[in-house]
């Protein structure tokens, strides 16, 4: 997969509260299937009284064929967001994935019924689209207004494995204004990490997800540096603002925490390029902990509005969770 917004967040992620709210059918797998985190998987010889155990959302076959017959279903994103592309992935599913799919959104605010849902005014997202069995089905999406909700349909029945919405969270700052500080770097609130030196054990996306960190697999990781030098992830804030309070958390990284860190932070214009970014210093050298959440306060320097953050970590290892806690511009 080459497309480059496959590095967005996941919008459709349980992590971030995705669910799916409803389906029309589904016989042979259930909904939920369809949004769960782990990769799918196959079950050789694994049948339940309804047929061949599959991971993922699968319809019965359909007899009324005309051309419009289809099935569909709803999911509730995680958060408000703006979809660039999703993954229809049709993973082991061969004689028995759907020829084609199409994706509407809506926006609706709150907790929405099925029933206002069904009847809320949809709007084309992706055209209707062919689709190849047993592989990843990655799909751009043309520009649109953000969605809280996605209406995947398939034509005309069958099983998809997993579908997975990359985007950007729009996060309502207006309220956020209103509560003091707050998390900028959150993904909730429209934080992405942009780049890093190196991910090989764990994504860089990790470290700003919501909640603790379950297990060291859930944090960002990096393999051991044999030479000069140290790692080092940028985080772009949600919302321009002064950072006043910083969490680095190694917790469940034990033997492979790094030994320090430090802070940088940049301000860059709309459209601004990150290899241009001057960097100042937010937070010094500071030695970290195994396994510890580390919290710096008085440390740091004034560094005024940013719009970007690089955690450096000395000189390699895992950081579970980063908090930029700060008010917005």
């Amino acid at each position: 997969m080459t497309n480059a917004f496959v590095e967005l967040v996941n919008l459709a992620s349980e992590r971030l509260g995705a669910a799916v709210v409803y389906a029309n059918d589904e016989f042979f797998a259930p909904k939920e299937g369809l949004i769960k985190a782990a990769a799918p998987v196959w079950r050789e010889g694994d049948y339940t009284e309804r047929g061949k155990w599959m991971d993922g959302w699968e319809t019965r076959r359909r007899r009324d064929l005309g051309p419009d017959a289809h099935d569909w279903c709803i999911i509730r994103l995680g958060g408000r967001g703006i979809v660039r592309g999703v993954d229809v992935h049709t993973a082991f599913f061969t004689g028995n994935y759907p020829e084609s799919c199409a994706i509407e959104s809506c926006d609706i605010a709150g907790r929405p019924t099925v029933e206002n849902l069904i009847q809320a005014p949809w709007r084309a997202l992706l055209p209707r689209t062919p689709l190849e069995g047993d592989a990843h089905n990655v799909l751009a999406v043309a520009a649109s207004p953000a969605a809280t909700h996605l209406r995947l349909r398939i034509f005309p029945d069958g099983g998809v494995a997993r579908l997975r919405v990359h985007g950007e969270i729009v996060a309502d700052w207006d309220r956020l204004r209103r509560c003091g500080d707050v998390d900028l770097a959150a993904v909730e609130h429209g934080g992405s990490v942009v780049a890093c030196s190196n991910m090989f054990y764990g994504s860089r996306h990790n470290i700003i997800m919501p909640g603790e960190a379950t297990h060291m697999g859930d944090g960002w990781e990096t393999k051991r540096r044999r030479g000069p030098g140290h790692d080092w992830t940028i985080v772009r804030l949600g919302a321009e603002g002064a950072i006043r309070k910083v969490d680095v958390d190694t917790r469940h990284f034990k033997g492979n925490a790094p030994g320090a860190c430090s802070l940088d932070v940049a301000t860059l214009t709309s459209g601004g390029v990150l290899d241009q970014a001057q960097w100042r210093e937010l937070l010094p050298q500071a030695p970290l902990q195994p396994h510890t959440c580390h919290t710096f306060e008085d440390e740091l320097c004034a560094a005024g509005d940013v719009t970007h953050a690089r955690l450096n970590i000395f000189p390699d290892g895992g950081i579970a969770r980063l908090r930029l806690f700060g008010r917005p511009r």
